[in-house]
């Protein structure tokens, strides 16, 4: 994978590694994407090793929209202009448009 490098520099950052939130969501990306690599093929698994991926994913997906939410407070609070941007880039809403209405 050409992106484990860029995943181990942020695992080392120590401005990164002192917010709480986001060391475990590098943590539970790493594990996922040691996972899925260590098979030759992610078709025709057990279902209990489909079962224990969902969970690897479920996990970075819960961390990972936590941290956006997280985010987008700051943004909002901090950057307002940059919040309305990401609002209408907002890729938990199907009827998000970039066009200002």
């Amino acid at each position: 994978m050409h992106h484990k490098g860029f995943l181990l520099a942020l695992l080392e950052n120590p401005q990164l590694i002192e917010h709480d939130s986001f060391t475990p969501l590098l943590q539970a990306l790493f594990h996922l994407t040691e996972e899925l690599m260590a098979r030759e093929t992610l078709t025709g698994l057990p279902t209990t090793d489909y079962a224990h991926l969902s969970g690897d994913i479920n996990r970075v997906y819960r961390l990972l929209m936590i941290e956006w939410l997280t985010y987008m407070k700051y943004l909002k609070q901090n950057y307002p202009y940059l919040f309305s941007l990401a609002m209408r880039q907002n890729p938990f809403d199907k009827n998000a448009s970039i066009t200002v209405t």
